[in-house]
């Protein structure tokens, strides 16, 4: 870990307790009732790091967690919070991070760079995708595409503001929500969603 990156660990809290008293990067999105998507999400492949081609359809019966991470970003100590949440509730639940370098190029790592990063300072077990453009554009990755279209997914138009913007899905990929950089893994709203299984 580098020099600012253990700054950014250490100033963790203090930013989530500011973002929470102004109110920045702290938007929760959900609709009033389930809404089925016009298409599914859960064919569009996609690459881990690891070098396996996968779809979301590889975690079927479980519900899901989409997130963007970065290696330097006041955000990235939530990859202990994500991991917390994972160990928790890992039977039903599966999280994937999306490394991404679209906001202010907070993940300049190569994938095994990102990886080695996760792993050693963090102890992150859950997938983590190959580096992806997850903002809205001519390169968007298509899970994102789908994530922030509402004539796909059928409700949300909202790509990611910042990066550790998470999305959940239920277990037969549909949208449930969508939760702003400084919300928190732990929320009580993330936590509510999986204690009733997006019922």
């Amino acid at each position: 870990m580098s020099k600012r990156q253990s700054i950014l660990k250490s100033i963790y809290p203090a930013l989530t307790g500011v973002t929470r008293f102004f109110g920045v990067n702290n938007k929760t999105l959900q609709p009033d009732q389930v809404v089925a998507p016009k298409t599914s999400v859960l064919n569009i492949p996609f690459e881990l790091n690891n070098g396996d081609s996968v779809t979301l359809s590889k975690w079927s019966g479980k519900m899901i967690m989409i997130v963007n991470t970065a290696s330097d970003c006041g955000y990235t100590a939530q990859y202990e919070e994500l991991q917390s949440l994972y160990n928790k509730y890992k039977d039903n639940l599966i999280i994937i991070a999306f490394p991404a370098n679209d906001f202010k190029q907070q993940e300049k790592g190569s994938n095994e760079e990102i990886a080695a990063f996760c792993k050693k300072n963090y102890g992150v077990e859950f997938p983590i995708a190959i580096k992806s453009t997850v903002i809205k554009g001519n390169n968007q990755h298509p899970l994102y595409s789908w994530l922030s279209d509402a004539t796909q997914n059928g409700w949300n138009s909202k790509d990611p503001s910042w990066n550790f913007s998470k999305y959940i899905l239920n277990k037969e990929g549909t949208l449930l929500g969508y939760f702003d950089p400084g919300v928190s893994p732990l929320s009580q709203g993330i936590i509510n969603i999986l204690d009733h299984k997006g019922e």
